[in-house]
């Protein structure tokens, strides 16, 4: 099967069209993220404590969601196996819901853990751009980079950085993320549709 120049031309001109029209939404996306990541980095102990609860209570909602179902498919095969993840899940969400800081050690592993896979998934989010010609995907690729290297800081600060790093560093990562939606959505706002 050969692809024919007008097969690869019109699907330039379908990606271009795609981000010309959802520009505005990558600008109010893009601006809300970086405000939202500025203030995390204002306060980011408080950020620390926000993201550990709000964690807490969705895992205490998927345990609760899970006990429900295992008890509804009680007869279905692995029933001890699904009861047991739901009773792990509501355990977890009642310890960072009732001892928010003493589980920001773990948080913070899992966060590097996300920064890593963050970061990998914006590099490649990036590449993808600059092979379909669409503009700007220099700040995405930095903002994919930036990500590998706070996982890197992070980790490189354990145990004493837990208190404050998942805050002031998810701060970062959203004030990163936010300006390179920022800076796609104005370059493609420009993108002749």
């Amino acid at each position: 099967m050969s692809i024919h120049p007008s097969d690869i031309d019109r699907l330039e001109r379908g990606v271009a069209s795609a981000l010309h029209d959802s520009w505005r939404f990558l600008l109010i996306e893009g601006v809300v993220l970086a405000l939202l990541g500025a203030a995390a980095i204002i306060i980011p102990p408080i950020a620390t404590l926000a993201v550990e609860i709000i964690l807490g209570w969705l895992f205490l909602m998927s345990g609760l969601l899970g006990l429900i179902m295992t008890y509804m498919m009680r007869h279905a095969p692995g029933f001890w196996w699904s009861l047991l993840s739901a009773v792990l899940a509501l355990a977890a969400g009642v310890m960072l819901i009732g001892w928010p800081v003493s589980g920001a050690v773990s948080l913070t592993l899992l966060l590097i853990f996300f920064f890593i896979m963050e970061g990998v998934a914006t590099i490649m989010y990036a590449l993808e751009h600059k092979r379909e010609l669409s503009g700007r995907w220099g700040f995405m690729l930095a903002s994919g980079v930036v990500d590998l290297v706070l996982a890197a800081i992070i980790y490189a600060g354990l145990p004493g950085t837990a208190a404050w790093a998942i805050g002031l560093l998810v701060g970062i990562n959203m004030l990163f993320g936010g300006f390179a939606l920022i800076a796609l959505a104005l370059h493609a706002r420009h993108i002749a549709a």
